[in-house]
């Protein structure tokens, strides 16, 4: 039988991130070999995932990244299950730190950013299971999004339970012009950017709902068509991002705002992704 120092229960915990007593029975239970011990974890992680399956993981933290170039962004949402953890400085750099894996890593899907590797030894995916040993709750990757742009702005709200980023035709050199419109998607969630990317099926529903309050309102038929292009066209100011009024300065919707800072400037997309 190996004996086991602090020492080695120290360097464990750095390698893992583990308890002090999780760390020390592994290295028992392997024999002080820190791979075997290592894979203790991991499984000990995976039998709390498996006896936790059950739970909702409905807290969490979102975190938004860009790349050094500015053209490339993502939004990372890593679910847990209480507000506490959500809370836990070191669960919220976690998160962060797969949103910069994510970046650097050119990750596309979930799928992608769980097989990325977290450092030399581990995935990201046998990083959640540490964690999730770890923490003793559910915790998985609940939301991912990127997006690709001529420059792309991020934008987290206070507290990590929203992020958003946004897609700019082109470049500019204030920074807060491109913070406003993120904000602006942040508070004021639109489904499109304008109404020409609004999905078919999205404007024939909105189009039936206003159809059927125009008579039930006493509308004469031949008339009903036209108040319901009405109640679209209101649809469309409150609910696309350029034509939504600006939340810094309602005298302007957001594209009166962008044509004011460059004729030439547009979003081209935008990713939004909250906590429920």
């Amino acid at each position: 039988m190996a004996t086991i120092t602090a020492q080695d229960v120290n360097k464990l915990r750095t390698i893992t991130g583990a308890g002090m007593m999780d760390c020390k029975k592994a290295l028992t239970e392997s024999d002080g070999d820190f791979e075997k011990a290592i894979d203790y974890l991991r499984k000990k992680g995976q039998k709390v995932a498996a006896n936790r399956s059950d739970r909702e993981a409905k807290e969490g933290a979102v975190i938004a990244k860009v790349n050094a170039e500015g053209k490339r962004g993502v939004v990372v949402m890593v679910n847990c299950e209480t507000d506490f953890v959500a809370k836990n400085q070191e669960f919220v750099d976690f998160a962060s730190t797969l949103a910069n894996i994510a970046i650097t890593k050119n990750c596309n899907s979930v799928e992608e950013l769980k097989a990325a590797a977290f450092n030399s030894d581990i995935t990201v995916a046998d990083k959640i299971m540490e964690m999730v040993g770890k923490i003793g709750e559910k915790i998985d990757i609940g939301a991912f999004e990127v997006l690709t742009a001529e420059k792309v702005t991020p934008y987290i709200h206070h507290g990590n339970r929203l992020a958003t980023i946004v897609g700019f035709s082109k470049t500019f050199a204030d920074e807060q012009v491109g913070k406003n419109i993120a904000m602006q998607v942040a508070a004021m969630n639109p489904i499109a950017v304008d109404r020409n990317s609004v999905d078919a099926h999205t404007l024939e529903r909105e189009l039936e709902i206003a159809r059927e309050q125009t008579r039930a309102e006493g509308k004469p038929e031949d008339m009903v068509e036209k108040i319901a292009q009405g109640k679209l066209n209101k649809f469309f100011k409150e609910s696309t991002l350029i034509e939504q009024e600006f939340i810094v300065d309602n005298k302007k919707s957001v594209g009166q705002y962008l044509q004011g800072i460059d004729k030439d400037l547009s979003v081209t997309a935008f990713k939004r992704v909250s906590l429920s």
